[in-house]
């Protein structure tokens, strides 16, 4: 455990909570990408199948993986439910199973071991790297976006990205190499790249988020 792993989990349970509170004090899932969030369900349960082994191993793994199960479902129940009736499908168009198909057979070609568990678990990872796609071509297609909103996808992006010097810092400390996670950790943070550029330009200087036109 490192500054940036915990840096990065923060992030990522950063932007659970904002996510959440968006769509409760808004009561509406408008500018959120219901693809994306179905996609990262999956990529939590075909990650996280080892809590069913390894859960006494490490209470704060454990707890983690619990809460990115729960939170990414109970996100889908609210969407589904609740506020199904602001959910545009129309602009929530991308096709997921591109993505879906692409990591399947790359973690197909490249897992570390010939295992249900690694294979799930390579695919997970590759899935995550896409993960944001339709979310972020949700934004293209609307050209705009509620500032809490980019809050959510800002840090579920840095949480990725902080991720990268955790590969590096244990690589040069403790001799240890995920190659996989890191190309992918890098994939998925160039995708963030134009919009890390816009939120800073704009939103962090207390300007409405809108795509160059």
């Amino acid at each position: 455990m490192n500054l940036f792993r915990i840096a990065g989990d923060l992030s990522h349970l950063i932007s659970i909570f904002v996510l959440l509170h968006k769509m409760r004090t808004s009561k509406s899932c408008i500018g959120i990408s219901f693809k994306s969030q179905v996609l990262y369900l999956v990529v939590y349960v075909t990650r996280y199948l080892d809590l069913l082994w390894t859960f006494q191993h490490s209470a704060y793994n454990s707890l983690m993986k619990i809460i990115f199960i729960g939170s990414s479902a109970y996100t889908i129940y609210l969407m589904l439910n609740d506020f199904k009736p602001t959910h545009d499908p129309n602009i929530d168009t991308f096709k997921v199973e591109y993505l879906i198909g692409g990591s399947a057979i790359l973690a197909l070609l490249f897992p570390y071991k010939w295992t249900t568990a690694e294979v799930l678990w390579s695919f997970s990872i590759w899935l995550e790297s896409v993960a944001i796609l339709p979310q972020l071509f949700m934004l293209q297609r609307t050209g705009e976006a509620e500032t809490i909103t980019t809050h959510y996808i800002f840090a579920l992006g840095a949480y990725r990205a902080l991720y990268i010097p955790n590969w590096l810092y244990r690589y040069f400390m403790e001799s240890y190499t995920d190659p996989i996670a890191t190309v992918a950790g890098i994939i998925q943070t160039i995708l963030y790249s134009d919009f890390f550029y816009i939120y800073y330009t704009k939103v962090l200087k207390g300007r409405k988020f809108e795509l160059p036109v």
